[in-house]
């Protein structure tokens, strides 16, 4: 008999928000109706595609652009991508210093592969979106978080990220707005992890893929704060463009100085093994950025009524408290009675999930420290919607009062 080997570093990985759907097939196979409010994915819900994306698609498909393109990414987009960044963020980026990827997940896995030798640290807002656990992790490297204080609104604890970096440590990561916590870092704070980073000489990997989805307050970008420290930028097109399916995504290189040129071009490398980004959909991307941007103001007006609901619903809850998402889509409520009346919080989206068909992410799959006894869910259904999962998050609640 053969003797396969599999690996130590694909059997650890984990990736919650979809690790969870297993359990929600088994019970929708039964006929259980599940409100699935684990992944952020608008198109699933009532939010489409612009019509003007996906006829440019159709339209590179037709007129032949169905060949590998540069595994840079094409020209045209890396430019549209320049020029976006400057009108919506502020950030002088020039074309040649991005690279276009397959969604941010693609370019998260090229930079730590490229960042992380085995021994190495990398300090990531705790909780925070898994891939950067498990891909630090795949690369050896150890992923450590650094607190965000919940009652303050999610924002990250200065004095416990100082404390946090080492000589292992290759660098520090902002997700702004923050998946799963829907926080909004105030331009102060960033000002700090940024003077931080350069105390120390520590590139910011700044995740900034919600950058047009805040409610109240203005989002601000890392590299366009942090003037002299080096940034490694994330973005894509998955969710202010709605093309969560596309998969298209940038990672850029914002450092006056040049510090990050020997790890863009061994990214670059990296591109190259993997060929290219989806060439028709490049084209799509470029009148994503260059066409009618009026969707995104409809997206958040929506978003902003589901969002009050919910946040309203949640705290309405006995045993349930949400501190309000300022970005992003998504909630992270408490659950005080985690370490009680369930033992964790997997136990008690599980048990949920069975009674009401409610679909949440436990919030140590985000990190066992700082996201434990939570839940993370998504306001994207329309309102009757989330009235109905939410009745039903209230009765389980009350029957084990």
């Amino acid at each position: 008999m053969t003797n396969v080997n599999v690996t130590e570093r694909v059997r650890t990985i984990e990736y919650a928000i979809r690790d969870v759907i297993v359990h929600a097939r088994e019970l929708a196979k039964k006929g259980k109706k599940i409100y699935y409010l684990n992944i952020g994915d608008p198109v699933a819900f009532d939010f489409d595609t612009p019509q003007h994306i996906k006829q440019a698609l159709a339209k590179a498909v037709e007129d032949g652009a169905n060949a590998y393109a540069p595994s840079e990414g094409l020209p045209e987009l890396r430019e549209a991508i320049s020029q976006k960044e400057k009108r919506v963020n502020g950030v002088e980026i020039s074309a040649d210093k991005i690279i276009v990827t397959a969604g941010i997940s693609e370019a998260i896995q090229m930079v730590m592969a490229a960042l992380i030798n085995a021994g190495d640290e990398i300090l990531l807002p705790g909780p925070t979106y898994p891939p950067y656990i498990s891909y630090a992790k795949f690369f050896g490297g150890k992923p450590l978080t650094y607190e965000t204080v919940e009652d303050e609104g999610w924002q990250p604890n200065i004095d416990d990220l100082r404390k946090k970096i080492s000589e292992k440590t290759r660098g520090i990561v902002i997700i702004n707005p923050n998946n799963p916590c829907g926080a909004l870092y105030e331009e102060k704070t960033v000002k700090q992890i940024s003077d931080l980073a350069g105390e120390y000489e520590l590139p910011i990997l700044s995740d900034e893929i919600y950058d047009q989805i805040t409610y109240e307050k203005n989002f601000v970008s890392t590299a366009h704060l942090a003037k002299d420290v080096p940034v490694i930028g994330f973005n894509g097109f998955s969710k202010a463009h709605l093309m969560t399916g596309w998969r298209l995504g940038y990672v850029y290189f914002h450092d006056q100085k040049g510090r990050l040129e020997e790890l863009k071009e061994c990214i670059e490398k990296e591109a190259r093994i993997r060929l290219c980004a989806n060439t028709p959909v490049q084209k799509a991307g470029v009148a994503a950025l260059t066409g009618p941007q009026d969707h995104v103001k409809e997206m958040v007006k929506k978003l902003r009524e589901r969002r009050d609901y919910a946040w309203k619903r949640l705290n309405e809850i006995e045993g349930v408290s949400c501190i309000k998402p300022e970005g992003a889509f998504y909630f992270f409520p408490k659950i005080h009675e985690v370490g009680r009346k369930w033992k964790t919080d997997k136990e008690f989206a599980l048990e949920l999930l069975q009674e009401t068909g409610v679909l949440f992410v436990h919030g140590s799959g985000f990190d066992p420290v700082y996201g434990s006894g939570h839940v993370r869910g998504v306001f994207l259904p329309p309102i009757a919607t989330l009235e109905e999962a939410l009745n039903g998050l209230e009765r389980f609640m009350e029957k084990r009062e």
